[in-house]
């Protein structure tokens, strides 16, 4: 085959190939995170070789520059400032899952970015049922041992379930059509939610519905109260002590996260601009922990602006609020663009429900709840790509 036509050749097996690969991936992420890589990696390979001109043939959100900015600083974090280069460069791999925003750009455009969606809340569900089932067969009904689907940790389970939620009550409220999966999918996806007994997820899913309902009517707000009150009443005694624990501040789990603010202040005053290293804060953490601390070691300081601020410095920080500023704006100006509303709710929920369970664990570096993150957050782009905006 001559030279020239491989470019084409390439390109061609992109528009051909990329797209059930997007879907697959999509799907897999509720339920196994190799699966989901596996399909990414694929992904990610087509993208590059189908060249740049093609593949970015038409331009990334603008938040994509900070996330791009951030990766450089983790990178710079690694080596040559880190404690551990070799370590925190492993670490840093996860910077990689940044490329799901142009893929997802390129990929998704107008009617498919619904598809995406689609996809994502029957996996979910599916996801959301094999939960329900561990909870009320096979004996995950307490602290010691949560529903966790098919994931391997409850807390990256519940963080999914929380997104997902968020996009599914989005498309219910905002969608003129096609709103038989949110149906199904919320009162699925919720009770899974709760039985997973993760209150930073609770919250974070508040603060998404609240914002969905804001957005639609704000006088809609006026029947959380009697939500709440209704769940509080019908829920089981374990989950309703579990909303009481929220507020007690003699909770080990509680008092440990405040124990955790000092390790962080302790790490940022000594390494300012770089951090200790990506991956490293577990390592230095016992050179940091103060006497009431609950646990000898964490892994992560169950709060994403601290650990980011710990890991790799004040300027890090700084770059990871640029691309919280860059997105809200993003999707705030693309609200009035009826061909994207409910996407761009989807997206504003997500944000919300990050940054509100992000105050209680580390979710931005969790990788599956990243990558989904960043598919809700590139829809809105996505599906007005090369369209003229509609404001109707």
């Amino acid at each position: 085959m001559p030279r020239s036509r491989t470019p084409a050749t390439a390109a061609a097996v992109w528009g051909i190939a990329g797209w059930p690969l997007l879907l697959l991936f999509v799907f897999a992420l509720p339920l196994s995170i190799a699966v989901a890589q596996i399909f990414l990696t694929a992904l990610v390979v087509l993208w590059l070789a189908a060249g740049a001109p093609y593949a970015l043939e038409s331009r990334a959100p603008a938040f994509f520059r900070p996330l791009v900015a951030y990766a450089a600083w983790t990178l710079l974090a690694s080596v040559p400032f880190s404690l551990a280069p070799a370590a925190s460069l492993v670490e840093s791999r996860e910077v990689l899952l940044f490329l799901v925003v142009p893929i997802v750009h390129a990929l998704a455009h107008r009617e498919r970015a619904g598809t995406v969606v689609t996809v994502a809340l029957a996996a979910g569900m599916t996801a959301a049922v094999i939960g329900i089932a561990q909870y009320a067969v096979f004996g995950y009904d307490h602290l010691g041992q949560r529903p966790s689907g098919s994931l391997g940790h409850y807390m990256t389970y519940a963080g999914l379930l929380m997104l997902l939620t968020g996009a599914a009550l989005s498309r219910l409220l905002f969608e003129r059509r096609d709103r038989v999966w949110a149906i199904a999918a919320l009162p699925t996806l919720g009770a899974a939610l709760v039985v997973t007994l993760t209150r930073s997820a609770w919250i974070g899913t508040a603060i998404a519905a609240g914002v969905v309902v804001v957005l639609r009517d704000r006088r809609l707000l006026a029947l959380a109260p009697v939500a709440i009150a209704l769940f509080m009443a019908l829920a089981p005694a374990q989950v309703v002590g579990r909303v009481y624990s929220i507020f007690d501040l003699s909770d080990p789990s509680n008092r440990d996260r405040l124990a955790m603010v000092t390790v962080a202040a302790g790490m940022v005053r000594d390494h300012p601009l770089t951090g200790v290293g990506p991956g490293l804060v577990e390592t230095a953490y016992g050179d940091y922990r103060p006497e009431g601390a609950v646990n000898v070691t964490n892994p992560h300081l169950h709060n994403v602006p601290l650990q980011i601020a710990a890991e790799r410095g004040l300027p890090g920080l700084a770059l990871w609020g640029w691309f919280l500023v860059a997105a809200t704006m993003d999707l705030s100006r693309r609200f009035r663009n009826a061909e994207s509303r409910t996407h761009t709710v989807a997206g504003l929920a997500s944000l919300a429900a990050m940054l509100t369970a992000g105050m209680f664990e580390y979710n931005f570096g969790d990788s599956e709840f990243l990558m989904l993150l960043l598919v809700l957050v590139t829809l809105p782009a996505s599906a007005t790509a090369g369209a003229a905006p509609r404001t109707a």
